[in-house]
């Protein structure tokens, strides 16, 4: 049997309504920026893999430090035991987030990256015998799909079933140039009428929302005001952390840290899945106690993994390299110059660029996942081009090694659509 008869017999895939979705395409391996099919097509991967494959596929450095890595220890649990696959991320990562970030937890998703951070705010108030339920997060913010991370995503095409369940969340607008005060107010209305225990928010640009980005000077105020009244930061960085905004993480554009970052995704470039969630030294104390149920009672059976942590270790060397930082303007230049040439296309509304993301709103009314969504889809695809749109935004969000010419097609793909759709 093909790929793909047994896929349709037997495998059900995330965010698919099977019963009118046409079927997946097979993909037998794929190298750098290019994706190849079984049937000998190849796709310029325009969303490096979800945001995962940022040094490009089967990088042969990440590949030769994992294969090493394999022929010394394998799995072992991380409770009572350590590692130096684990220590040495420890320190390659603590050294490029921001200064005030201390202590690192291993999960093994994005997903569960948050879903422990907020346990560690609720914890953490309640450690302190001080009891607050309640979260704060952004409108339309998205942050996994376990119970507590989708309490505090607001797009409820995820969450419809399931939001009788979710734990107690407030939510804001994010910060534009004009509503600053209006959501500072509403963000102290809701400080002043419910016990608040964190405030979870995407740094800069919200993803799964399209792309959506909003301004440091709003989120700094944002931020201030929640740490003035001891509620615990959480920053979702699984998306827009390593590289993808121009710095490190997105919280370096801004002066106010979070006490809590949630990491996954090009963490590990791609390879195997693991995330962190990491805390600042006060957060982490507030845990250490006699009483041994004030610890942090949460694991993973795969936590601090030795190969996916010689995949991240692998990763985090690239990422600083001179190579790949000179990659990540170069990008940034490119979408920078291709948003000025089509910003005046009626097609083409809020052209923005933000590191490597570029993203607009095809002026076309379409549902997230409707069948004009998929014809788009579907248009990028006959043109060798795997891009994703979010109903009707179209975002770039490329590996850092993609060449010149792969731009090129990608940018010429979408100038396409804006004249068909």
């Amino acid at each position: 049997m093909s790929i793909s008869a047994i896929d349709q017999a037997h495998i059900w895939h995330p965010l698919t309504q099977h019963k009118t979705s046409s079927a997946p395409i097979p993909i037998v391996r794929a190298k750098g920026a290019v994706l190849y099919a079984e049937d000998g097509k190849e796709y310029i991967d325009g969303i490096a893999s979800w945001y995962t494959s940022m040094y490009g596929h089967c990088h042969s450095y990440i590949i030769e430090q994992v294969t090493a890595q394999m022929n010394t220890l394998d799995q072992i649990v991380f409770t009572g035991f350590t590692h130096q696959p684990a220590t040495t991320l420890a320190q390659k990562v603590l050294a490029i987030l921001p200064d005030n970030q201390q202590k690192i937890f291993f999960n093994d998703n994005g997903s569960t990256a948050v879903e422990a951070g907020i346990k560690m705010a609720l914890q953490y108030h309640h450690n302190k015998d001080n009891k607050r339920n309640t979260l704060i997060a952004f409108e339309d913010g998205f942050h996994g799909d376990t119970f507590g991370a989708m309490s505090v995503s607001g797009l409820s095409v995820y969450n419809g079933p399931f939001e009788d369940y979710f734990l107690k969340v407030e939510r804001i607008p994010t910060p534009k140039e004009d509503n600053l005060d209006e959501v500072l107010q509403a963000l102290q209305t809701i400080i002043d009428t419910h016990p608040c225990a964190g405030f979870v928010y995407e740094p800069l640009v919200q993803g799964a929302a399209g792309m959506q980005m909003h301004h440091a000077t709003g989120l700094e105020a944002i931020l201030q005001l929640c740490k003035a009244h001891d509620i615990i930061t959480i920053a979702d960085e699984v998306m827009t952390g390593f590289g993808k905004t121009g710095k490190h993480f997105a919280s370096l554009h801004l002066a106010t840290y979070p006490d809590i970052m949630c990491l996954s995704k090009a963490l590990t470039a791609g390879l195997v899945p693991m995330s962190l969630t990491t805390c600042t030294q006060e957060i982490y104390d507030a845990f250490l106690d006699d009483t041994v149920s004030k610890g942090f009672f949460h694991a993973h059976t795969y936590s601090a993994n030795p190969i996916a942590c010689a995949a991240a270790i692998a990763g985090i060397d690239l990422l600083v390299s001179e190579e790949i930082q000179h990659k990540i303007q170069h990008i940034q230049e490119r979408h920078t110059a291709f948003a000025k040439a089509i910003k005046t296309h009626p097609k083409a509304l809020n052209v923005r660029v933000k590191g490597v993301i570029f993203a607009f709103e095809l002026n076309t009314k379409m549902e997230r996942y409707g069948s004009l969504r998929n014809q788009l889809f579907k248009h990028f695809m006959d043109r060798g081009v795997a891009l994703r749109p979010l109903g009707n935004t179209i975002y770039i969000l490329p590996p850092f090694v993609i060449s010149d010419a792969q731009l090129d097609t990608i940018y010429k793909a979408i100038e396409e659509a804006l004249e068909v759709f």
